[in-house]
């Protein structure tokens, strides 16, 4: 610092680790550590969360994390992820000989036999989470994803000095039931747990924990657990009272279990079921059992029908948030009994329910008038009519999604465009029937748009985006497909939405170098933008956006015939930011591979 210190000197530790619990991002953080020493130790102190990919030699990157954050309580290790060191970092005065460049954060994803040996080390093992036990005994949260390494002995040095622990996340993880039984012993405090894809565990390990911590848990989230069955269930509406969620895909679970929980935890606010054994038995009981009931997803059940979804809507009154995917036998009259009896309905999803029709949508519209999210996906006979009533009834719808709605057209959007003008997010795909009408009341009526989406939707052209850029500031647009669309729409939404941060033109055959000029001129704050498949764009165009957009993150340009090596060059020079460019490998020069080798990526190698 210049001039006189009048921080350092005045104000004590509490007041600055006050200061920096109010910086909400890592980077305004990592400045300020690097003002001064007195700062660095102060804001490794506040530090409270990490996040880490994998890594080689985790057990000594885990200890020298332990002894430079203190006061973690929230960790998550995924080893999909991979960790890059953008500058050297040696050791500072007083650290041991270890240092952070020593360790490679990388993920090795490919070994020769003659590395087999050494693939271990690459993940984190027992002994790491025996290392991460040892120095974040205050540990409050803690997501293992996919660390196939660690097993029960790790699980359970974890849970002997880790005892505060709330949640646990193993997903993916190859632990046993001494493990799982190890944490319902210890830690008495923990409230969720997920164990999807938890391939070794059994009855005897989730029954053991249930027994353990079964006061405190809320959240269970189960899935692809083979040997995980009833009896499983049945310790849990037994013992866990205080559940509020359940996720379950399993096909092994029947009626018995889920009866068991309806009945046993009358608390329960959110459900999740991908149970092909169950039946209506169950949702029966469901709806019996659990009055409180707030979110319900049913996921390709083949042998539940509008009876089991009737006891939901003449039960579950507080019901706000519904999924229903593959639902074959459910009909109008189930959503009808839904419409009717759940008035405070906000989000609801239909995918792929082939007997659900305009009438079934139709209830909903007049009935909750709380709706703010609809999703229909691939639902082939609900047309325009159900739409109408819903842009007559729910005022305070947000988002609409329609996928491959081919009989939803421009009268549908029109009604929702004038009844539901708080609008903020339109995704629309694959709907042909859809064209300029309807996307043009949008932009006249939906003032507080800041998504929109309309990929493939072939009868949309530039006049709707015209409209759309005189009315609305935009956020996020995909346009992808939309072969009508060329430089005057985009060119009205350049000059229309400034707060522009990501932009989808791929495969868009008339659009230019025009374009991408007012791009860089109008959206500043762009951060992604796929320009794949664009055939009529060139290096120059490509110039023009990058010149002024240098907060730009993502680049997808690949089949543009017109760029060149030298666009790709341009793109990697001008943005400090950039994190991804996909493009053909052919027009990667040795120069920028060598500068920006790691940010570039190639969608497929040359023919």
């Amino acid at each position: 610092m210049r001039g006189r210190d009048l921080i350092n000197a005045f104000l004590p530790d509490e007041v600055i680790l006050e200061i920096f619990r109010y910086l909400d991002s890592k980077p305004s953080r990592d400045a300020c550590s690097l003002v001064c020493s007195r700062w660095l130790s102060l804001e490794r102190l506040s530090r409270t969360t990490l996040r880490i990919g994998a890594s080689g030699s985790p057990d000594l990157f885990v200890k020298l994390l332990a002894r430079r954050f203190v006061n973690v309580k929230s960790i998550h290790i995924d080893e999909r992820l991979s960790i890059s060191l953008p500058v050297q970092l040696g050791r500072r005065r007083g650290d041991d000989q270890l240092t952070l460049s020593s360790l490679k954060l990388h993920y090795m994803t490919e070994i020769s036999g003659s590395e087999e040996g050494q693939f271990e080390s690459y993940c984190l093992s027992d002994a790491g989470l025996a290392a991460l036990a040892e120095g974040f005994s205050k540990l409050e949260k803690l997501s293992l994803i996919w660390c196939s390494n660690i097993t029960s002995l790790g699980l359970m040095s974890l849970a002997q000095k880790c005892t505060y622990l709330k949640s646990l996340d193993l997903q993916g993880c190859y632990v046993g039931d001494q493990g799982l039984a190890a944490v319902g012993k210890c830690c008495k405090q923990l409230e969720d747990l997920n164990l999807r894809f938890c391939e070794g565990l059994t009855d005897t390990g989730l029954v053991e924990l249930a027994l353990g911590c079964g006061k405190s848990l809320k959240s269970l989230g189960v899935a692809a657990c083979v040997k995980i069955t009833n009896e499983s269930l049945e310790a849990v509406g037994s013992h866990c009272k205080s559940l509020e969620t359940l996720s379950l895909d399993s096909e092994f679970i029947h009626n018995k279990g889920v009866l068991a929980v309806a009945k046993g935890c009358p608390l329960l606010k959110a459900l999740k079921l991908q149970c092909i054994n169950a039946t209506d038995e169950a949702l029966i009981a469901v709806g019996t059992g659990c009055l409180s009931l707030e979110l319900l997803a049913l996921y390709s059940f083949g042998q539940f029908t509008d009876r089991g979804l009737r006891a939901v809507g003449n039960g579950c009154k507080k019901l706000k948030n519904l999924t229903l995917s593959d639902c074959y036998f459910l009909t109008d009259k189930g959503l009808e009994a839904i419409a009717i009896g759940c008035k405070e309905l906000t989000h609801l999803e239909v995918n792929g329910c082939h007997n659900i029709s305009t009438m079934g949508l139709e209830s909903i519209g007049r009935s909750c008038q709380n709706l703010t999210e609809l999703a229909l996906l691939y639902c082939q006979r609900i047309g325009n009519c159900a739409l109408l009533e819903v842009g007559r009834g729910c005022k305070f719808l947000q988002a609409l999604h329609l996928v491959d709605c081919s009989s939803i057209g421009d009268d549908a959007i029109c009604s929702i465009a004038r009844g539901c003008q708080n609008l903020k997010k339109l995704h629309i795909r694959r709907c042909y029937e859809i064209g300029n009408k309807g996307i043009i009341a949008v932009g006249e009526y939906c003032k507080s748009l800041t998504e929109l989406s309309i990929r493939f939707c072939d009868r949309v052209g530039n006049e709707a985006l015209i409209a759309i850029g005189q009315g609305c500031s935009l956020q996020h647009l995909n346009v992808s497909g939309c072969h009508q669309i060329g430089d005057a729409g985009i060119i009205a939404i350049a000059r229309g939405s400034p707060q522009l941060n990501c932009l989808d033109v791929s495969v868009l055959q008339n659009l230019g170098d025009a374009a991408m000029v007012e791009l860089g001129k109008g959206c500043p704050l762009l951060k992604d933008i796929v320009l794949s498949h664009c055939r009529q764009l060139t290096d120059v165009g490509l110039a023009h956006l990058v010149r002024n957009c240098t907060m730009l993150e993502s680049c997808h340009m690949v089949y543009c015939q017109g760029i060149t090596s030298i666009g790709v060059a341009t793109v990697v020079s001008s943005c400090p930011n950039i994190k991804k460019v996909m493009v053909e490998k052919r027009k990667v020069s040795s120069r920028t591979k060598r500068r920006a080798g790691s940010v570039i990526s190639y969608l497929c190698v040359d023919l």
